[in-house]
């Protein structure tokens, strides 16, 4: 079920007017039961995999509990890993990596390649790269002693199959999801209005602005080698802003749908576009929950920055090149470009840090150029073409065809002035820029004060004036046609 469709609209009343009347300890017991119909609705096949992965958890779990000591407790979370990551690798890449094999070798061997090898012939489910990583993460914290013991096997349950994260997270942990939901569950005025709140501005971020971009991105990055360079720049910069806008908005939905039940998730995105850094994207704006699940499962029991300085340069370039694998089948196939995409952002933070102490060092020279404002803006323009480049990777079908982007872009720089001022802009271009730019107002506003706080200042008739400005750009430009969030097709 999406968020984005009529019966949620049905949905989440429901749910809500029956868990009202639910005593609060028996309310996760509703939650979890609302969760399998969310998610199996429509695909009762789902529900197979979920559970597979839910009792593999649990399970596993159940059995650490048990074992005091010794390699038992090695094996078991071994055992819980292999299963839940390795269905995982399963799903996204044998039949990948299957078809690569058999090209190599029928080039190797001067023969047409044939289908010698077995295949899967199944995607992964929606959201099984979210609560994959989320049960794998509870048996690490079970494993390390983080969690208690006596754990129902329901709480678990509802950890792994929470309806409002299930497809695109947050990667919540057990540490602090259980403790919250057994603490009663209870909403008070304040979590209603500011859940509403998120779950409008999601709405708007998806429906309005993600799904307006998507159609000139799909059709320019489908016809890469025949579309205008000018074509080719503004698909790219839109695309920039469709992913955060469909991204962060089922993010804001999330979090709204749970506030509404008195349940409060973490915080996953934190206007990514104004960081002056691509540490600072990757370690404190962008998919933050993603982010400390790698640095406390991978990068931190890798050594982290302990060690040899090369150590730590490989530690961050292993992180990134797995994260590229975990993103790949994310709407737009499998392929070598998200390994790209990945490497590339890695070799971005070895850039950063190896010259970290040279630019420190210009900064106490030059005191006032560092605090700057045109310093901030600069770094941030920069940081957002860093990523934006990357983008390209992860959005075209093929590592050839974001080359031919990027290099169809880079020919043509010298003519941009003359491309911006001749191009035949579309309605459809006047609207993204639009849209574009009154996101860009609301995020610079809310990143010197939070935009929901500000409206709870706000006189009555102003608040209520932007509630019905947001849904009337709801109903007016909103494209309602139940496209999938693209970080739920993986």
């Amino acid at each position: 079920m999406l968020f984005t469709s009529f019966e949620f609209f049905l949905f989440l009343p429901l749910t809500l007017l029956v868990f009202a009347g639910v005593r609060p300890g028996h309310r996760w017991l509703w939650l979890l039961l609302t969760s399998c119909v969310f998610y199996g609705i429509w695909q009762p096949l789902n529900l197979v995999y979920l559970g597979a992965v839910t009792l593999v958890a649990a399970a596993c779990g159940w059995a650490l509990d048990r074992t005091a000591g010794g390699p038992g407790r090695g094996w078991i979370l071994g055992i819980g890993l292999a299963a839940v990551l390795g269905s995982l690798f399963g799903f996204k890449f044998w039949d990948f990596i299957a078809g690569e094999i058999e090209r190599a070798a029928g080039a190797l061997l001067g023969l047409e390649a044939e289908a010698a090898l077995p295949r899967l012939g199944v995607a992964a489910p929606a959201g099984y790269s979210f609560y994959a990583f989320a049960a794998a993460s509870y048996l690490v914290d079970v494993y390390a002693g983080r969690l208690p013991a006596g754990r129902k096997a329901g709480h678990v349950a509802l950890y792994v199959a929470y309806f409002p994260k299930i497809f695109a997270g947050p990667i919540e942990r057990a540490t602090t999801f259980l403790p919250r939901v057994l603490s009663g569950l209870r909403a008070h005025p304040a979590m209603l209005v500011l859940g509403l709140q998120l779950m409008g501005w999601g709405l708007f971020k998806k429906v309005v602005i993600a799904d307006n971009l998507a159609p000139v991105v799909d059709r320019t990055f489908t016809i890469a080698a025949y579309a205008p360079p000018m074509e080719l720049l503004l698909s790219v910069y839109f695309f920039a802003f469709q992913i955060y806008c469909d991204f962060s908005g089922y993010t804001d939905i999330a979090i709204g749908v749970s506030l509404l039940f008195g349940l409060t998730l973490m915080e996953n995105f934190r206007r990514p576009y104004l960081a002056r850094s691509t540490a600072e994207f990757w370690g404190q704006r962008w998919h933050i929950s993603l982010g400390h699940w790698f640095r406390d499962y991978l990068y931190i029991p890798l050594g982290g920055s302990r060690g040899s300085p090369w150590r730590r340069y490989a530690n961050i370039m292993a992180v990134f090149t797995v994260s590229g694998l975990w993103h790949a089948g994310l709407g737009y196939g499998v392929g070598w470009t998200f390994l790209v995409w990945g490497a590339l952002n890695g070799f971005y933070q070895w850039v950063g840090l190896a010259t970290a102490p040279a630019w420190r060092r210009l900064g106490e020279r030059l005191p006032r150029v560092r605090g700057s404002a045109a310093l901030r803006a600069l770094r941030i323009l920069l940081t957002f073409h860093l990523i934006a480049l990357a983008w390209v990777f992860f959005r075209a079908a093929t590592v050839g065809d974001a080359l031919l982007i990027l290099k169809r872009i880079a020919g043509n720089l010298g003519r941009i002035a003359s491309l911006v001022t001749r191009y035949p802009y579309s309605t459809d271009h006047y609207l993204a820029f639009g849209l574009i730019a009154f996101l860009l107002g609301v995020e610079l506003l809310d990143e010197r004060r939070s935009i929901f706080q500000r409206l709870s200042a706000a006189p009555v008739a102003v608040r209520w004036g932007i509630y019905y400005g947001i849904l009337f750009g709801l109903l007016l430009l909103g494209r309602w046609q139940a496209k999938e969030f693209l970080y739920m097709q993986f």
